[in-house]
């Protein structure tokens, strides 16, 4: 688990994972926030925040609670759009840029602390994990975190890594891959290791309703590292990998181009004791 590329944009690409991105995310954030259940005036860390997805929706359910949100990423443009959008829609949350095996903050600083689809891209996860139980109280803290499932499980996904074999080489298919390369051994072992308890594993499945392919299937080709790559080493690849995918959706694309779409998700959490 981890690829030393990580999860990195160029331009304005953040601003476009923020739209394109949102549909897919959502189901999977409540889930990661419902196993959290934060209580009024406690504080949650949102590592590897991107555009900040989690923290906005844990500081609209916990508005005027006194509860604090904290949204910590390595790429300013995510935070930037994160920070904007929060702006917008009115709620409070601190941004800050850090790494996420060198956070600052005192150890026992937050409630909880979640990762939403971050932990797979992290160059060095164990380290990441152990720095997140750090910051993370004694006596009952929880870590709780997604990463995609296999990619077989969820049809969208699929279709992408078909049509990056069909036009993009083995370098970029391999680095996409990457992020669905393992099972939920993988990040229950990693807390385990990081000596938390009572710790739980299951898949969150969900049917997204995706808006008409034809606008949303190179629009989100473009906001992934590997697809900007993709498009870079031939600009028609985002015509022919479209256009691909959408062939390969068609099962599940209704008369007006839309797709009711399922997407599956491993929910890991665990406990810090001492």
């Amino acid at each position: 688990m981890g690829d030393e590329r990580g999860f990195r944009l160029t331009d304005r690409a953040p601003e476009r994972y923020e739209r394109y991105a949102a549909p897919v995310m959502a189901p999977f954030v409540a889930a990661l926030l419902d196993a959290v259940a934060l209580a009024p005036g406690q504080a949650l860390l949102d590592l590897a925040c991107g555009t900040g997805f989690t923290a906005r929706t844990a500081a609209g359910r916990t508005a005027g609670t006194g509860t604090r949100i904290v949204g910590v990423d390595l790429v300013p443009g995510m935070l930037d759009t994160a920070a904007a959008r929060a702006a917008a829609e009115g709620v409070v949350i601190e941004w800050q840029e850090a790494d996420a095996v060198d956070l600052p903050y005192a150890g026992g600083t937050f409630d909880a602390v979640v990762c939403q689809q971050g932990l797979q891209f992290f160059p060095d996860p164990p380290a990441a994990v152990a720095e997140a139980v750090r910051v993370v109280r004694p006596g009952g803290g929880l870590i709780a975190a997604t990463v995609w499932a296999p990619m077989d499980r969820s049809p969208f996904f699929a279709a992408q890594q078909r049509a990056f074999e069909e036009f993009g080489g083995p370098g970029i298919t391999d680095w996409y891959a990457s992020a669905f390369s393992g099972s939920a051994a993988g990040p229950t072992g990693l807390l385990r290791d990081a000596g938390l308890t009572a710790i739980t594993a299951h898949e969150v499945i969900a049917d997204v309703a995706l808006p008409p392919l034809a606008a949303f299937v190179p629009g989100f080709l473009t906001v992934t590292p590997w697809g900007q790559a993709f498009v870079e080493a031939r600009p028609d690849n985002l015509d022919r990998a479209a256009a691909r995918i959408r062939e390969l959706l068609a099962p599940w694309t209704t008369g007006d181009g839309s797709a009711q779409v399922e997407f599956v998700s491993y929910l890991v959490t665990g406990v810090r004791q001492d």
